[in-house]
């Protein structure tokens, strides 16, 4: 069973809901992002999302846009995001990675190539922001045979047609995008995300995932009475970016962010 898998079968035994943090790999420097990750898992995170790099982040607003530039001023790569989840297995054999970012930087590697060295890196699923499932044939037998989860994205203007395709080729747990924007929107209407999981529900036994607008304890504590899980990014990115030439103060910023968000959804 893949880690993913593993993790939510876990969580649900448990009733609790996962913490699901997003950094960029690179951000501010390379040499930071594997203590950034153990820091992550050591405040509750329960699966991992790390950035790829990308010069046009579409989806992405401002916060996270900034730290792919930063990141790629040091000129991280994709080789060097899977070398290090590899320096990562080293310690943390358990926690599930998944690789967020856009399809560009894996088609120059090669699929064939990109699959095997995300496999033996230990990355447990991909997220591929313009690769949705009606374009993802070619690389989707690959991700099978290495035991990597295609993870989808699903948005409120999501038809049900198309929600029910995405239901259907979707591993791990779909990320449901909670409102009309990019990341690091700062408006949340819980209210709204209650009413769009529930045709969802009747589609799938997928966890369900929310990201865009959970930058603190009190918003994911609410989205968490919904939802399977909720997915930070900005929040932790801007905590990376305040402190980018105090790196070392970066792991106890990522913790205060994590901790308060962990605690609230565990109460």
């Amino acid at each position: 069973m893949n880690r993913i898998d593993q993790r939510f079968a876990a969580l649900k035994a448990q009733s609790r809901r996962a913490l699901i943090p997003y950094i960029t790999a690179g951000d501010p420097a390379p040499q930071y992002t594997v203590g950034f990750m153990h820091a992550c898992v050591e405040a509750g995170a329960d699966v991992l999302e790390l950035g790829v790099p990308f010069s046009d982040p579409m989806a992405d607003g401002p916060v996270i846009q900034k730290a792919c530039e930063r990141a790629l001023k040091h000129g991280t790569r994709l080789a060097d995001v899977l070398d290090m989840v590899a320096s990562f297995r080293e310690s943390d054999s358990t926690t599930p990675v998944v690789l967020m970012g856009y399809l560009n930087p894996i088609e120059r590697m090669g699929y064939e190539a990109f699959v095997r060295r995300a496999r033996d890196a230990g990355v447990d699923g991909v997220l591929m922001v313009d690769m949705p499932p009606e374009e993802a044939t070619a690389i989707a037998p690959l991700f099978a045979e290495y035991g990597l989860q295609s993870i989808f994205l699903l948005a409120p203007t999501t038809s049900s047609s198309r929600a029910a395709t995405i239901c259907a080729h979707g591993e791990g747990y779909l990320y449901y995008v909670s409102l009309k924007g990019v990341t690091g929107a700062a408006s949340l209407d819980v209210e709204a995300v209650a009413r769009q999981l529930a045709p969802l529900r009747e589609m799938t036994d997928l966890p369900l995932c929310v990201g865009f607008g959970i930058r603190d304890g009190e918003t994911a504590a609410a989205v968490g009475q919904v939802a399977d899980g909720v997915i930070v990014g900005s929040a932790l990115v801007s905590r990376i970016a305040e402190n980018a030439e105090r790196p070392e103060a970066i792991p106890a910023a990522l913790k205060a962010v994590l901790g308060d968000m962990r605690d609230a959804l565990d109460r």
